[in-house]
């Protein structure tokens, strides 16, 4: 896929598209989150080679954020009402009922890259989380993955490959990190368990 991504073709195509450039990349990101199948990181790359760290970060969460906010909406009004006509209001009982309880779960897994952003979207919707504690944990927590995407989209056009390498390497530890966090803790607590 890289080797796709050369700076001649990002620039020919954000020339076409001209000043509907940054229009064009909030509205894939944007349907990229509202239809799951469509994949959001190919989107994130070409707007951080096109437009850079700081512009490209900016496109990426206006997009990601405008999507999870329209997922959460539909889920809410199309979903809410069916989940409380099935199990009543016991859907809401013990930390689901929690406000910073789903706020933090929220934050935590716009963090974590293998977590999907669409489905945590879709199920906050579902459940009793207020929409404004939504968007600022949304945001808070997707800014540090769209800065890292936009970054390794600019270096992967820059023609440095070894900076494009650490840039590689940087976004496996992020997502690596934690995972080992969890299964050492997980480990810890059950080796306790046995003595």
């Amino acid at each position: 896929m890289l080797e796709q991504l050369d700076g001649d073709r990002i620039s020919g195509w954000i020339e076409a598209a001209g000043i509907w450039g940054p229009l064009l990349i909030v509205g894939l990101m944007t349907a990229a989150i509202v239809a799951t199948p469509i994949p959001s990181a190919p989107i994130a790359l070409a707007a951080g080679a096109a437009y850079g760290h700081t512009l490209g970060t900016a496109y990426i969460v206006a997009g990601a954020g405008l999507g999870a906010l329209i997922a959460f909406g539909l889920a809410r009004y199309l979903g809410r009402d069916v989940l409380v006509r099935w199990f009543g209001e016991k859907v809401d009982k013990g930390w689901l009922g929690s406000q910073n309880a789903l706020t933090f779960t929220v934050f935590v897994s716009r963090l974590l890259p293998f977590i999907s952003f669409d489905i945590v979207s879709y199920a906050a919707g579902l459940s009793r989380l207020h929409f404004w504690r939504f968007g600022l944990a949304t945001l808070a927590g997707i800014v540090p993955a769209s800065f890292v995407l936009a970054h390794f989209g600019e270096e992967a056009v820059s023609g440095s490959s070894s900076r494009a390498a650490w840039a590689a390497i940087g976004l496996g530890a992020l997502t690596l990190i934690p995972l080992l966090i969890v299964g050492l803790r997980d480990w810890r607590d059950n080796r306790l368990r046995h003595e």
